[in-house]
């Protein structure tokens, strides 16, 4: 099956301003290689700050990568036009993190669902209403919404809209940018079945980033883990369940809250805080919390991501 992206040596680093001129420079994205096949669920799990955001934007092409390759559909984002970089939006789109910045305050429900059609001169008034209002019945929302603004909503029905916003266009691709992360838990149970559910009615492939493990291990087909800017393990959901290689995705599994309080709390072997993704150490970048580490190897020497088995992938010395 052809990939419908495929993104090869990502890179996206970022020159900080300094008190006295150029300041250091911040990796977010060092040398990221994945591909996704139309209809998967692709998980990215990571801890705040490890570059999950920006990679999501690097292949929506909203920011440009300092080298490396992005292609969707079989075509190079980075050689496209303005004018075909354009049409191709229209087959993928994404859904913010924070429902209440992501939706313009002074437009109504209406407007909102409305303008994407306007920017690529899709249908006639009365079909752009049609549209809209089918968009709405589709994510669990009501007609008379419509001439409503955004802060007269919950927080889950924000989210709604977004994805209602985000499914318009009737995209091939959706980036769901940590979806659920600022809502309440029974909310997040509700925006994840409607996630679901249009994944199966229309096909979907999700690109779907957050940092729960629990939340990435229920819908996706696959899961990446990201740590300082790489990846560093990449399996499916049912092998990395029984087996993980890598110490860091132990550590994220272990962090996860049991629901039965007759389970003892485990706390991950990790030492030290997140280094700084302005000072990335030597070697193996997890090197100075894993809990395996063996000097002098894994500070000198940066493990390969590598194939270990068919369609698992680590970046470990010893696995």
């Amino acid at each position: 099956m052809a990939e419908l992206l495929k993104a090869q040596d990502l890179c996206c680093h970022f020159r900080l301003q300094g008190f006295w001129g150029r300041g250091p420079l911040l990796k977010a994205v060092d040398g990221v290689s994945f591909a996704l096949f139309p209809g998967e669920t692709l998980g990215l799990v990571g801890e705040s700050g490890c570059g999950k955001s920006t990679l999501a934007r690097l292949v929506l092409g909203l920011v440009t990568p300092t080298s490396g390759r992005v292609w969707f559909g079989g075509e190079d984002l980075s050689s496209l036009p303005r004018r075909g970089l354009k049409a191709m939006r229209r087959q993928f789109q994404i859904i913010f993190q924070d429902p209440y910045s992501s939706l313009n305050p002074r437009m109504t429900v209406r407007q909102i669902l409305e303008e994407p059609f306007l920017i690529h001169n899709l249908g006639t008034r009365r079909e752009r209403r049609t549209w809209v209002a089918d968009l709405l019945a589709e994510v669990g929302l009501a007609p008379e919404h419509l001439g409503r603004y955004p802060h007269e909503f919950s927080g889950g029905q924000r989210q709604r809209l977004g994805i209602a916003r985000a499914l318009a266009l009737r995209p091939r691709l959706m980036v769901a940018d940590e979806p659920v992360s600022s809502l309440d838990v029974s909310i997040q149970a509700q925006i994840l079945n409607l996630l679901v559910r249009l994944h199966e009615h229309h096909g979907l492939t999700y690109l779907f980033i957050s940092h729960d493990l629990s939340i990435i291990s229920q819908i996706c087909t696959r899961v990446a883990v990201m740590y300082l800017g790489r990846l560093v393990e990449m399996a499916p959901r049912e092998v990395l369940a029984r087996e993980r290689l890598h110490p860091y995705t132990e550590a994220l599994l272990a962090a996860v809250p049991q629901p039965d309080p007759r389970q003892p709390f485990r706390p991950p072997a990790l030492r030290g805080e997140p280094p700084s993704p302005v000072q990335v150490p030597s070697g193996c970048p997890f090197h100075p919390r894993c809990p395996e580490a063996e000097f002098p190897r894994c500070r000198d020497q940066v493990p390969a991501y590598r194939e270990t088995a068919p369609e698992y992938w680590v970046a470990c010395h010893f696995r």
